[in-house]
């Protein structure tokens, strides 16, 4: 019995010590040692400007790491079909980065809300100059009581209207119309001030809603409606312009703890350097996107008065400037 124990120990001892090699590969490698494999999810396709700034954000982490540092993109909601499921992963440390809107994330974090009031940026220099600066950065900050951390802000865009029934021009006639919106009070009250009818769905589910015409219609960046074929299910296309929509790089607390200080610093640096590029991409491809959807059959109502959205939908937002405060809501839109 003595010799079978003792040859038992030593195997035991073994089978320990190679267990907790872990092949190089367990995220809880020690900080800056080891390889370690990353998620990044989204909701949009491979092609939408979320996934190449992703693309390019993973690419820089991995060559600045010397390999290292491998990030994996899931696009087209493969790790959860709504913004809130994947933040909501994030904060439990499920997936390790989300790229998307920030329209769910006032939900999370209140302050980020006040980039969500309607016509609150003049064009993309204004929104640079604010979301570059002192408030972008504190906004981000902010981030860390909802138990995410928020690396850098990108870009989704100014939305747009579309739906499947008829052309929309001023507020009146979009009165009626069944509208997919995010999970977002401020933007279910713009909406309800014009008289639509809003529904908050999860991304993932609109597609379907309207080729069943559940809902009449949505709202969204050119990107987003580009990419996601939305012209297969929408023959309407108004150029409202109605909020202007940035998008974040968010990493979950528990993988930003895991890294060195070298590794969080050169990460941070990463995601900050890609936004221009990211930016830049949606940008440049607008015009040629719109001009496609109208190749492909959507009828493309532009020339809006802005003025006519802004006073309606300005009604409905007092509350909401109060809460964030009349002079910093000001300050936004006074910076030059």
């Amino acid at each position: 019995m003595l010799k079978k124990i003792t040859f038992i120990l030593p195997v035991l001892i073994l089978a320990l010590i190679i267990g907790g090699c872990g092949g190089g590969q367990d995220k809880a490698a020690p900080k800056g040692e080891g390889k370690v494999a990353f998620k990044l999810a989204s909701l949009t396709a491979m092609d939408h400007t979320y996934n190449q700034g992703a693309a390019r954000f993973a690419e820089l982490v991995k060559e600045r790491s010397k390999g290292r540092i491998e990030i994996t993109i899931y696009p087209n909601g493969q790790l959860g079909k709504g913004e809130r499921e994947l933040l909501e992963a994030i904060q439990q440390g499920t997936i390790d980065f989300y790229v998307g809107s920030t329209g769910p994330v006032g939900g999370f974090s209140p302050s980020i809300g006040i980039l969500d009031l309607p016509f609150l940026f003049r064009d993309y220099a204004h929104v640079d100059k604010v979301l570059d600066g002192p408030l972008g950065r504190q906004l981000l900050d902010d981030l860390g009581k909802a138990n995410l951390k928020g690396l850098a802000f990108w870009e989704n865009g100014f939305r747009n209207l579309t739906n499947s029934k008829k052309a929309v021009k001023a507020p009146a006639d979009a009165k009626g119309l069944k509208i997919r919106t995010m999970e977002n009070k401020i933007h279910l009250a713009a909406w309800k001030a014009v008289g639509v009818n809003p529904v908050p769905m999860a991304y993932g589910e609109v597609y379907g809603a309207l080729q069943q015409k559940t809902i009449d219609g949505q709202e969204n960046p050119i990107a987003v409606i580009y990419t996601s074929k939305l012209n297969e299910v929408q023959k309407y296309l108004s150029l409202t312009q109605h909020v202007y929509s940035p998008a974040l790089i968010v990493v979950s607390p528990k993988t930003w703890q895991a890294l060195s200080k070298e590794d969080q610093d050169m990460m941070l640096k990463t995601a900050q350097e890609v936004a221009p590029y990211q930016r830049k991409l949606g940008r440049e491809n607008e015009e040629k996107q719109i001009a496609e959807l109208a190749a492909k059959g959507m009828t493309v109502t532009g020339n809006i008065n802005k003025g006519a959205w802004y006073k309606i939908m300005e009604g409905a937002m007092g509350e909401f400037i109060q809460s964030f405060g009349k002079d910093k809501v000001e300050g936004i839109i006074n910076t030059k």
